[in-house]
């Protein structure tokens, strides 16, 4: 069993180590040499302002009022969106793919519009995907496809689905509908030979979410890896729950694709635990994260043949252990069961300089209508202001890139 996305003779472990480069995450020639100057110093003014809480708190609260005011904000927000958005729509964001492409980085389209509800709109957030999903068809720029549940279902079907609520005949069509949906991509996804992600959600919608995801892997990753799931180890039973699909998988005869991620929801977990009274999900701290993290590399590594992974994470020690420890076991860089994921505009010296390297690199680029993509823009300020020290790499890199230019 192998991953589509495996070189054409992919090497398996063996007892002697692969040679390979030496990875230099701090090589920022490599890193943003697909950034012009003037890209490189609206960057260092975007992470500056980031890198203020207090600013990022009150700057959001003031875009979602200007947001329910309907005041124009296209101007502000446009130089922010082009750095982290590939486009308004696909046709934009094929020219984000063909200049990543050109640095061996691949794309991963992503529809950024969050929170619609009703049948219109959840219709038009499913026909958007099956569009990217129909772009990366035989297209060697694109790595992966992937969507969020929630953008094809009210959250409050989900959420009842999730505690296997009683539902009304309505709701028991809507939620057919839902599945309808889902079924359909990944039927898309696995018949164009593109891998296609489900993201992960909050816990309370995460267990609607899982079901489909295990569904569909049941489905479709017999032979290759068409279909991945996404655990969030930030969450202290997700390290648990991957060795228990992997286990399902082994004895029921096909792959479980995961993508690996620290997580995003955090501090609304936690609040949302004190407001219910029942313990938090979450880890007791980030060294605790950290450590389930590694510890979901390990267990990949050592069971590729119904285990491939993607590594979605902008932290450089896991992303050099994990192209570490591929080298000794032998495992070739490229070997397509095991990819490496990080955000447009973030870390680009964890994915230029591991595509340089010859690994599966790929980069999320988001994609919509400017309006639509706010919300995704101010979780993505909020969450590097919460990640320490993300931020001040960021800007350390960038400086430090800036610096070198002026020199030479």
């Amino acid at each position: 069993m192998t991953s589509p996305n495996s070189t054409p003779n992919p090497a398996v472990a063996s007892a002697e180590p692969v040679a390979g480069p030496t990875l230099a995450f701090n090589d920022t020639r490599t890193a943003f040499a697909h950034r012009s100057t003037r890209d490189l110093r609206r960057a260092l003014w975007m992470f500056s302002l980031i890198g203020a809480p207090s600013l990022v708190t009150a700057g959001a609260r003031a875009i979602r009022l200007a947001m329910a005011m309907r005041l124009p904000l296209d101007g502000a927000l446009r130089p922010v969106f082009d750095y982290f958005c590939g486009g308004e729509d696909i046709t934009e964001s094929l020219h984000t793919a063909g200049q990543l492409s050109r640095y061996g980085v691949k794309t991963i389209l992503d529809y950024s519009a969050e929170g619609q509800t009703g049948d219109g709109a959840l219709d038009a957030a499913h026909a958007q995907i099956m569009s990217a999903i129909n772009s990366a068809k035989g297209d060697s720029r694109f790595a992966f496809a992937v969507f969020k549940v929630s953008a094809l279902s009210d959250n409050d079907l989900l959420e009842k689905v999730s505690h296997n609520a009683s539902l009304t005949s309505e709701e028991q069509h809507n939620w057919q509908r839902v599945e309808g949906r889902v079924a359909s991509l990944c039927q898309t996804a696995a018949d164009h030979g593109v891998p296609i992600m489900i993201d992960a959600e909050e816990t309370w919608l995460q267990g609607a979410i899982d079901a489909l995801a295990e569904s569909m892997m049941r489905r479709h990753n017999r032979e290759t890896c068409r279909v991945y799931t996404t655990a969030q180890l930030y969450r202290h039973d997700r390290l648990a729950y991957m060795q228990q699909l992997a286990e399902t998988a082994q004895k029921e005869g096909w792959i479980v694709g995961v993508k690996l991620v620290r997580g995003a929801y955090m501090e609304k977990e936690r609040e949302r635990a004190i407001a219910e009274n029942r313990p938090s999900p979450i880890q007791p701290n980030k060294a605790a994260t950290d450590r389930d993290f590694n510890a979901a590399l390990d267990f990949a590594l050592q069971r590729l043949d119904h285990v491939n992974i993607v590594c979605g994470t902008h932290n450089e020690a896991s992303t050099l252990k994990l192209a570490e420890d591929m080298l000794a076991k032998g495992l070739q860089p490229g070997d397509g069961r095991v990819a490496f994921a990080q955000l447009l505009g973030m870390s680009d010296n964890l994915s230029f300089n591991l595509a340089a390297s010859g690994f599966q690199a790929a980069k999320y680029v988001p994609y919509g209508p400017l309006r639509e993509a706010i919300p995704y823009l101010i979780r993505r300020a909020e969450e590097n202001t919460s990640v320490g020290g993300q931020t001040s790499r960021e800007l350390e890199l960038i400086r430090q890139e800036l610096r070198r230019r002026k020199k030479g």
